[in-house]
């Protein structure tokens, strides 16, 4: 007679490493610096190019990378992948972690103006980033992405009157259908109030790199 099966899942604590990346130096000169948040089957490195045009003297702009990398078909190209519906929770304090080593390494100046963005995947990093760890920034950038529905408004009350919200989609976004697109938009302006811009363009699921030229 066989003996039972015992399936159990087990966790464990240990050390890893991650890289990221930064485009432009910081200096004297620098007046913005932007912690940016790729969305899911992009690299850091990669993700950098749509903030090429922005005044390499004025903007320093550091891009965390996504710790789970895999392969996409049918070109098997890398792209990486920040968190699932599995274990979210563990998941994202794994990337807080993550997230501390890098702004500890960075060591944003205070008089700079802080921008955080997101898209797509990367928005869900971004919010739950700026509300566990308190950051001020003072442009908050959420594009083609879903805001944690773990969040309400009162996650928020800490930020600045003047702190800027963008909410930044296309008409034309192939995951976000036009009922979507009105929940995220009320959903935003729950949370965000008076705060809240919206910005729409005529497009589909891609990065807008005219609205990024244009928030500094």
């Amino acid at each position: 007679m066989q003996g039972k099966t015992n399936l159990e899942e087990k966790e464990i604590i240990y050390t890893t490493s991650n890289s990221y990346t930064t485009l432009n130096t910081m200096s004297n000169n620098t007046k913005n610096v932007w912690l940016v948040f790729h969305g899911m089957g992009y690299l850091s490195k990669y993700f950098l190019r749509y903030f090429k045009d922005l005044n390499p003297d004025e903007n320093y702009i550091i891009a965390p990378q996504a710790p789970s990398k895999y392969y996409i078909q049918p070109k098997m190209h890398v792209g990486a992948n920040w968190l699932t519906r599995d274990n979210t929770e563990v998941g994202m304090q794994n990337i807080l972690n993550y997230l501390d080593a890098v702004l500890e390494a960075e060591q944003i100046p205070e008089d700079k103006n802080l921008i955080v963005f997101g898209y797509s995947q990367g928005v869900s990093i971004a919010t739950r980033l700026v509300v566990k760890r308190q950051l001020q920034p003072c442009q908050l950038v959420l594009h083609s992405g879903g805001i944690p529905k773990e969040l309400v408004a009162k996650d928020f009350d800490y930020l600045p009157e003047d702190t800027k919200i963008k909410l930044i989609y296309g008409t034309k976004d192939e995951y976000l259908d036009a009922e979507r697109i009105e929940i995220e938009r009320q959903r935003a302006k729950e949370l965000f109030g008076n705060r809240l811009e919206v910005l729409p363009f005529d497009g589909k699921h891609v990065v807008n790199v005219n609205f990024i030229n244009a928030l500094v």
